[in-house]
């Protein structure tokens, strides 16, 4: 299994099959593995980052330089994945055979609609860098909501740490307690605390005769 998912649905999922797998059948896949997702706030430049930015009181300045970096052509998101698809289209485009009877040709229609996804990404990736400029002439003051209601909105799918929840602070935390609970002192600590409990009762206070001289 892939250590990370879009969203919470393809990880619960994921899981969910795998359970199945492992009820009827011997294990093909390797064991799972817990990963810990950062959340958006840790890499303002991931695309999780650049999305939690993008909130509707952002700086037009500031949301026209995400679009920017994510159409970027050394490290943006959106060229990486075209780049994937045009090599996925690649890979299909090596398995092509026409000398089949048959007119459908499996490869090739594969490398049909990979190559139309390419073709519709390469698309998006020049809009984007055409509307720039727009994003950032726009006024940085909210109209009125009653507007807003004559479209739909767009972004439906949550980030997979809007739904876990904690950040960075609170997991680096959890970690750092969890290193210290299994660490050899404490396992020495654990160890000797129930003697020292035991021992408790008999050194309480008790009645006694006064001192005498």
């Amino acid at each position: 299994m892939p250590e990370h998912y879009s969203s919470i649905g393809e990880a619960v999922g994921a899981a969910m099959r795998h359970n199945i797998a492992l009820a009827h059948g011997p294990q093909a896949d390797p064991p799972l593995q817990v990963r810990y997702f950062p959340p958006p706030a840790a890499d303002p430049y991931s695309l999780p980052g650049m999305i939690a930015r993008l909130e509707v009181t952002a700086d037009p300045g500031e949301v026209a330089a995400i679009v920017e970096e994510a159409t970027g052509a050394l490290v943006g998101p959106l060229p990486q994945l075209t780049e994937l698809v045009a090599a996925s289209a690649d890979w299909a485009r090596a398995r092509l055979n026409f000398d089949y009877p048959d007119p459908y040709v499996a490869a090739f229609d594969l490398w049909t609609r990979l190559a139309s996804v390419h073709s519709m990404l390469v698309y998006a990736q020049e809009e984007l860098e055409a509307v720039v400029g727009n994003i950032a002439e726009m006024p940085a003051a909210l109209s009125d909501p009653r507007h807003h209601e004559m479209v739909q909105v767009k972004r439906t799918r949550e980030l997979l740490h809007d739904v876990m929840g904690h950040g960075p602070s609170d997991a680096e935390a959890m970690r750092q307690q969890a290193a210290v609970s299994y660490s050899p002192r404490a396992a020495a600590r654990r160890a000797a605390s129930p003697a020292d409990e035991s021992a408790a009762p008999a050194a309480g206070p008790s009645p006694s005769p006064g001192r005498t001289r």
